[in-house]
C-alpha cells in the first residue's frame, strides 16, 4: 500500500519569504480600511458644520421663545451656500451655523422644500486675510454607487461636532415619506449609525465625494438610516438658490427606480435599459384619475425618457402644471400611453 502524506497547510504561511502570517494580512487590511476612513473625512470634515435653530411659539398676543433646535449641513459652494435638511430649518426664526474651526455665523434661508427634505441656508463671512476660507465638498454621482460599497456619516448628533461613523450602502432605490407625507423617491439606504442632529450631514465614500444628505432614522430598529441622493439633492439646491422655493408639478405616484427585462427593450425599441416602477397610487390624484396602476413601469414623459427618479423630478416642473402630457409606461409586456394633467404640488403647512 502507497504511503499518503498529509500536506500541512500552516507551512504555506511559515515557510518562505513570499508569505505572511493570516494575522498580518488581517491587520493590513484593517489598515488599508482605516486609511480610507481617515482620507475621506480629512477631506470632507472642514465643510461639515453645526446648524442650531430657534423658533418662535405664539401663546396668546404674546410671542414667546420655545427652545431650540440643532441638525448638520455641509458647505457645497465656496461662496458660503450650506445644504441641509428642511425638517432643521423649517419654520426656524433665527440660524446660527458653527463651523468646523469655531467660527460661528449667523444664517438666512434661502429656500426649503420639505417635499424632498433639502434646504439651503446662506452665511456670508466676514473677509479676513488671517481667517481660512471656506471649504466645499465635492459631489459623487449617486447613480454610480453599488450596494455593499463603504458609506460615512459626518455631523453633529446630540451636539457632539465632528462625529464620524462608517457602515456600508445597504440598499439603493428605497422611497421614504418626508414629514410633509410625500413620499421621497432614491432614497440611499445606509447602516452607517445616525442619531438626533445628524440630520443634514453629508453622506461619503472613501474618496470623500458626497453621495448623500443623511436625513432619517428608524426607530427602534438599529443599522436603517436613509439619505437623500446627491444628485436629487444638487438638482433642488440649484432651484432653492434660483428661486428660493420649489413650485413643482404633482401626478401623485411613490416610484422606485428598476430593470427593464432585455427582451421586453428590445421588442419595444426602448432607449433604456432602466424606468420607474410605480408602487404607489394616491386617491384623487392626476395618476389616479388617469388610471395608472401599481407595477406599471414609467418610461417616457411626453416622449422624453425616463431613466429614473431623478429624470422624472427634473421633467415635472411647474410649467407642466394645468397641462396634459402623455406618459408611456409598460404594463406587463405591453407598451401603453396614458393621458395625464399635472396638479401644482401642495404647499407645506407648519
Amino acid at each position: 500500500m502507497q504511503n499518503i502524506h498529509p500536506i500541512s497547510i500552516s507551512n504555506s504561511y511559515t515557510q518562505g519569504n513570499a508569505a505572511q502570517p493570516a494575522h498580518l494580512t488581517d491587520i493590513a487590511l484593517l489598515d488599508a480600511y482605516s486609511r480610507a476612513v481617515v482620507r475621506a473625512v480629512e477631506k470632507v470634515s472642514p465643510s461639515v458644520v453645526n446648524i442650531e435653530v430657534q423658533h418662535v411659539a405664539q401663546r396668546g398676543r404674546q410671542p414667546q421663545r420655545s427652545n431650540g433646535g440643532s441638525g448638520s449641513g455641509f458647505i457645497f459652494t465656496p461662496d458660503g451656500f450650506i445644504l441641509t435638511n428642511s425638517h432643521v430649518v423649517h419654520g426656524a426664526s433665527k440660524i446660527d451655523v458653527v463651523l468646523a474651526d469655531g467660527r460661528k455665523f449667523d444664517a438666512q434661508l434661502v429656500g426649503d422644500d420639505p417635499h424632498t427634505d433639502l434646504a439651503v441656508v446662506r452665511i456670508h463671512p466676514v473677509h479676513d486675510a488671517s481667517a481660512p476660507e471656506l471649504t466645499a465638498v465635492q459631489f459623487g454621482d449617486s447613480q454610480a454607487i453599488r450596494v455593499g460599497q463603504l458609506a460615512i456619516a459626518l455631523g453633529s448628533p446630540y451636539g457632539f461636532q465632528a462625529t464620524v461613523t462608517t457602515g456600508v450602502v445597504s440598499a439603493l432605490g428605497r422611497s421614504l415619506r418626508s414629514r410633509s407625507g410625500r413620499l421621497i423617491d432614491n432614497v440611499i439606504q445606509t447602516d452607517a449609525a445616525l442619531n438626533p442632529g445628524n440630520s443634514g450631514g453629508p453622506l461619503v465614500t472613501s474618496q470623500g465625494e458626497v453621495i448623500g444628505v443623511n436625513t432619517a432614522i428608524i426607530l427602534p430598529a438599529q443599522g436603517i438610516c436613509f439619505a437623500i441622493a446627491s444628485n436629487t439633492a444638487r438638482h433642488i439646491a440649484a432651484l432653492l438658490i434660483k428661486n428660493g422655493l420649489i413650485r413643482r408639478s404633482f401626478i401623485g405616484v411613490g416610484g422606485q427606480n428598476v430593470p427593464i427585462p432585455r427582451k421586453v427593450v428590445r421588442f419595444h425599441h426602448l432607449d433604456a435599459e432602466t424606468g420607474v416602477r410605480v408602487i404607489t397610487v394616491e386617491n384623487g390624484s392626476p395618476a389616479h384619475r388617469a388610471k395608472l396602476l401599481n407595477g406599471d413601469i414609467i418610461i417616457s414623459f411626453n416622449g422624453q425618457s425616463i431613466r429614473g427618479i431623478d429624470d422624472l423630478h427634473k421633467l415635472l416642473t411647474e410649467d407642466w402644471i394645468g397641462k396634459e402630457a402623455t406618459m408611456t409606461v409598460l404594463r406587463w409586456t405591453d407598451k401603453v400611453d396614458v393621458k395625464i394633467t399635472p396638479t401644482e404640488a401642495p404647499a407645506v403647512v407648519d
